[in-house]
């Protein structure tokens, strides 16, 4: 019976016909069973099987009504049965594989279930163990300039194979919201910022702690919301998230770090990390975390409609835009849109938020969205200058911050000023070329 009701939409309609299928005939009850059972279900994420039999064993009128009749509901079907793909109503149409047992998935990974064991590691046994061999991923702690901390996760050889085959195999194959920009093909930070161009005003906020703050349990019903059964979806979950181990933020990775770290900033760090949650640095992240946005993005968008403005997402970084109807109320808009992400699970870093209107320099993201997009000219000058006295006096003169890389660094930054401004992209270009690189031996 579990399993008949949390197929498909939690609507009352949907779960009270489900209900009849289930039991042979259809009781006054019911109605008012599914009623109950989509006002605590319906906003949420994708419940368990364990917790819809709570909350079925738990309603006093169902258990009133099987008290009087010789028919006993049927908990054990999860037993009883074998696993199927129980997609909900929006999912069915997603290309996805079905994958319905835990030798099926690791067949699909071409790997042994104890190997897939290993990895998933629902246990987080990783985060306990001190030997940096028996380790999924490699760490590096990174201080901002303000004193916070940002933690590296970067997943070894192996686990980055696995993950890489979820992301091209399941997690590409799901559509995301068409405001999210960060890490979507065929979208960038130029057309992030590009929706916004031209504006009266501008409302940017940022999401704090983005990746860290989506927790394995919600990594784990966005793949049964896919219709994984519940052993896959775990599995799914866990290899795509990580618990950190504490030695990670011992005193010798703190006196390593660039700035000055905030003792307090580094504690809550570890405190958000120790849990359960996707790495930064994972290839899987960026695609989960647009997914598990997806609602957030629903509900924001349909907020910028009302105030007759556009809304777009690029990552953590939030953006609102519009003309007077919009700048009379863009004060009240923040504090909604702070709301909104607060109730599906993320916070808004209030220092960050920004109304900026025409008269300043409309920022989003490293660009510029004042009346087109492009690079912000301090930055320009300063690269043109960097790759100037690289061509004059030879690249390791400028390579201040020890890059190991440098070269590679600065064709990134060129990059990036030619996927904004092809125009200045081709001056930085060619002062590039005329660097002379020496060769390591």
């Amino acid at each position: 019976m579990a399993r008949t009701i949390l197929a498909g939409e939690p609507s009352p309609g949907a779960i009270a016909q489900r209900l009849g299928q289930a039991l042979g005939t259809q009781f006054r009850w019911t109605d008012g069973l599914a009623k109950r059972y989509a006002e605590k279900f319906a906003r949420g994420t994708r419940p368990r099987m364990k917790t819809v039999v709570a909350f079925l064993t738990s309603d006093a009128t169902f258990n009133a009504a099987f008290a009087r009749s010789k028919v006993k509901p049927a908990f054990v079907d999860r037993f009883a049965s074998p696993p199927a793909m129980l997609p909900v109503r929006a999912a069915a149409q997603w290309a996805i594989p079905a994958i319905e047992t835990e030798g099926a998935l690791a067949a699909w990974l071409h790997t042994s279930p104890e190997e897939l064991e290993w990895f998933a590691d629902l246990r987080s046994f990783g985060a306990r163990n001190c030997q940096e061999k028996l380790r999924h991923y490699h760490y590096r702690l990174l201080a901002k300039p303000s004193g916070s901390v940002r933690l590296i996760e970067a997943p070894k050889q192996r686990m980055k194979q696995l993950q890489r085959a979820i992301l091209a195999g399941i997690l590409e194959r799901i559509p995301t919201h068409d405001a999210a920009h960060g890490f979507v093909k065929g979208r960038s930070i130029k057309t992030f910022a590009a929706a916004h161009t031209g504006k009266r005003v501008v409302l940017r906020m940022d999401l704090r702690d983005f990746f860290p703050s989506i927790r394995r349990a919600r990594v784990q019903a966005l793949f049964r919301t896919a219709g994984y059964p519940e052993r896959v979806a775990d599995l799914l979950g866990g290899l795509c998230t990580t618990a950190s181990p504490r030695s990670v933020f011992s005193a010798k990775h703190y006196s390593s770090l660039e700035f000055r770290a905030d003792p307090l900033a580094l504690f809550q760090a570890w405190q958000t990390c120790a849990i359960p949650h996707l790495p930064q640095g994972a290839p899987t992240s960026p695609a989960i975390a647009n997914l598990c946005a997806h609602r957030a993005d629903c509900r924001l968008a349909g907020l910028a409609r009302e105030a007759g403005a556009v809304y777009t997402r690029y990552a953590d970084d939030l953006a609102f835009s519009g003309g007077e109807k919009f700048e009379r109320c863009a004060e009240r808009i923040a504090v909604h849109a702070a709301a909104i992400v607060l109730e599906e699970g993320f916070e808004v870093n209030h220092r960050k938020t920004r109304i900026m209107r025409r008269g300043v320099r409309q920022y989003l993201a490293g660009v510029v969205a004042n009346d087109r997009v492009n690079v912000v000219r301090v930055d320009f000058d300063g690269l043109k200058a960097t790759l100037t006295n690289c061509v004059r006096h030879g690249p390791a003169s400028q390579n201040r911050d020890g890059h190991t890389n440098f070269r590679a660094h600065l064709a990134g930054r060129v990059s990036f000023v030619a996927m904004v401004n092809p125009q200045k992209g081709a001056k930085l270009r060619r002062i590039f070329e005329q660097i002379a690189w020496v060769e390591e031996p």
